[in-house]
Order: C-alpha cells, then structure tokens, then sequence
C-alpha cells in the first residue's frame, strides 16, 4: 500500500540529510549559472566537497534563452575542450567559432556536475557572508520565498573554507562586502563588448577578499569589465580556472 505521508517522509529524510552533510564544505558556490557549476565540476572532480546554491527555481543562469529567445549559444575555440569534456554536442559556424543548443548545453552541464558528486540547493538565496578574522568562512542563507515575500525568518549559516560569487551581472554575494564597509567599491559591470568581455571574465576570476572567489559575469561587475551577451566560453574556462586555483589551496 502506497502512503501519502510516505513519500512525504521520504522527501524530507532525503533532503535533510543532504543539508546537514553540507553544512561545512571545502567550497560553497553560490548561483547555479554556467561559469558556477563548470567551477562546482572541476571542484568536485578533483576531490573538494562542494555544493551550490541557487535562489532560483531552475539551474542554468542565463543559458536557457540563447540570444532574445534563440535558443543557442556561441562558444570560442579556447572553450572548446570544456564542450568536449562534459559531451556537449556543436556544430562550427566559422573555424574557432561553434554554435551549441542553449538546451543541451544547461542540462548536460547541471546533470555531470550533479553526477560529480556536487550538491544543488535551489530556491536558496544567499543573505549575507560569515566573516572571521578578516575572511570569508561561509555563507547565511534562507529560503527564497522567505526573501521575496519580506517575512522576517532568521537565516541558517554554512561554513566554507572558500566561497565563489557565480551569481552573474549583479555580483550579489560581493555586494555583501560592500555594504559592510570591507571592499571599498563595485563599479559593476560596462556596456557590451563581446571579444574584450570573454577575455577580462577569465582574467579578473580569481580571490577578491580573503576566502572569496568571483566568477563569470560577477568578476567582471567586480572589476568593471564589458558584458559580452550570449557567447560563453569565457563563463566555462572562469569556472574551470577558479576551481584549479582553488584546488591548489585547498593542498596546503
């Protein structure tokens, strides 16, 4: 016989053993976008205990919609080998230019991640950032509903040896920083300039504070660099570089 309260019980068992084997991670990664799970697969594969957190209901950033609803997305040939690692199909448009299913490229990429052995939270909105002895050391989080609808419900606190800002244009997490005085500025991010944003979003990837890591979109609001639309090699050699400089670390 089939119990309702069954699979009501197996949901929350489930679920709640994975948020108490999270609570302290090698690396919390916030935003479930392209550059933050290529970062959360490289982690994990190369044995780090890590886990994103999505405030949104679905992963994936701003994959899904390719370019105003076309529903593909270009890739440069410096990115290339991030497609042939996860299996991505592509077709080239131009030599070192490849056009991917916006489609294959989101699902493909959340379901390697996950079989990585990373742990997704999503509807889980980051509110503010732990800070220890001048350092990151984790992340406070809630549900998002919570955060939408304005009710004051105390936040759940995760500890992290690292935390990576993957949350796009807004840089949310490094917001944080700011508004407590411990970075002096974020310019946020310049206007559209496709070639110089995929080079400057690998480029400023990297430790920003103390225990705080910026990827994709965000290292470059951070640092001021141009946005560069629906082309998004630069997103996964960002993911792929703050994971291996993060992997060194973590050795020591």
């Amino acid at each position: 016989m089939l119990k309702d309260v069954e699979i009501s019980g197996a949901i929350i068992e489930a679920y709640m053993k994975d948020l108490l084997d999270n609570l302290t991670l090698d690396v919390a990664i916030i935003g479930a976008g392209p550059s933050g799970m290529v970062a959360a697969y490289y982690l994990a594969k190369g044995g780090a205990k890590v886990a994103i957190f999505e405030k949104k209901l679905s992963v994936g950033g701003g994959i899904w919609g390719g370019a105003m609803g076309f529903n593909r997305i270009v890739v440069e040939e410096s990115a290339r080998e991030i497609l042939d690692e996860f299996g991505i199909d592509y077709g080239e448009f131009r030599p070192g230019l490849y056009v991917a299913d916006a489609i294959e490229v989101a699902t493909t990429i959340a379901s390697r991640t996950v079989k990585a052995g990373v742990k997704i939270f999503n509807m889980v909105e980051v509110e503010d950032l732990v800070v220890k002895n001048d350092r990151v050391a984790g992340v406070v989080i809630n549900w998002t509903p919570v955060k939408m609808t304005g009710l004051h419900v105390d936040p759940l606190t995760v500890e992290a040896r690292f935390v990576i800002d993957s949350t796009g244009h807004g840089a949310q997490v490094t917001q944080h920083l700011l508004k407590r005085g411990l970075i002096e500025k974020l310019p946020g991010e310049g206007p559209m300039w496709a070639e110089m944003g995929e080079r400057l979003t690998v480029e400023h990837t990297g430790e920003v504070f103390p225990g705080l890591y910026v990827t994709g979109m965000a290292a470059n609001a951070v640092a001021g660099a141009p946005r560069m639309g629906p082309i998004f090699g630069g997103m996964f050699l960002s993911g792929r570089k703050a994971a291996i400089e993060i992997l060194e670390k973590l050795k020591v």
